[in-house]
């Protein structure tokens, strides 16, 4: 995967998993997203450095470079990136496959795009993981994370806007009367598509709104979650916890936003990542 995805450390932790980074670049200085620069590190600084930061996709050597230490483990790969409507990353990923096919032809690769991003991403990628872990092939695995992309949604509020609109991502008018009103503004996450769904006034509201929204969208059944957060690990925790006595969890995670997808969002941020069922 891209190191757009928030997983598990049960994902990063596993011998069949790797991750093609992607680029953030400060100023004249340009780093690989969770190798060259910690979350801890980028998020102290953030503040100082919002004006000169952007992002890029992985390099096509940086899939290649993954697809070679795959293929010391496995004989074929199925890459989970983020959604397109985001990234360049697929096609990175795309032109790293046609280089890494001429040399190893046996090595069998495929690609889904995740339509999501984040936790959505990483949940996706942690479910093939133990599809694969089953003895599956290839195409059941693929098929797996498929169906676990159409079912994966993301609830997030942010601190504020200011992140995003510097990104281009919401008018400045909307930055100005969230600042004024110092509202949290809560966005869901769903098949590539971002809608903002409520302006609670307060951190806590948001998060009791996020796990009301959630409750509507799962009903009675067994929930997969990731909780993600930026440089709010106590926001985070008091929102997991609220989830673990609100809903039947088969596995609730907690992770912090990488540096790249936390450079558009800015500290404050938290939310979650789900899809239900068995």
């Amino acid at each position: 995967m891209d190191s757009a995805a928030s997983v598990p450390k049960e994902f990063r932790d596993s011998p069949l998993t790797f991750v093609a980074p992607m680029r953030l670049h400060i100023g004249d200085k340009t780093y690989r997203d969770g190798v060259d620069i910690s979350p801890g590190d980028f998020y102290q600084r953030q503040g100082r450095t919002a004006d000169r930061t952007s992002t890029s996709a992985p390099s096509p050597s940086d899939f290649v470079e993954a697809y070679a230490a795959a293929s010391e483990v496995a004989d074929s790969a199925l890459t989970i990136l983020v959604s397109g409507a985001f990234s360049a990353a697929k096609r990175s990923a795309d032109t790293a496959y046609k280089r890494f096919r001429d040399t190893h032809p046996e090595f069998e690769i495929r690609s889904l795009d995740s339509r999501s991003a984040a936790g959505g991403q990483g949940l996706i990628a942690w479910e093939a993981l133990k599809e694969s872990l089953t003895g599956a092939d290839l195409g059941q695995v693929q098929d797996r994370a498929r169906e676990i992309r159409d079912r994966v949604r993301l609830l997030a509020y942010v601190d504020t806007l200011y992140y995003l609109w510097k990104g281009g991502r919401v008018p400045g008018i909307a930055h100005a009367g969230a600042s004024l009103l110092k509202l949290k503004p809560i966005f869901e996450l769903n098949q590539s598509q971002i809608r903002s769904l409520a302006r609670p006034r307060t951190a806590q509201r948001a998060s009791e709104k996020m796990i009301e929204l959630m409750a509507e969208r799962v009903g009675g059944a067994t929930v997969h979650a990731i909780v993600m957060h930026v440089a709010s690990s106590e926001k985070a925790e008091q929102l997991r916890k609220s989830l673990g006595e609100r809903f039947e969890c088969a596995e609730l995670f907690l992770t912090e936003f990488t540096p790249v997808m936390g450079a558009h969002i800015g500290p404050g941020m938290a939310g979650v990542a789900f899809w239900a069922g068995r």
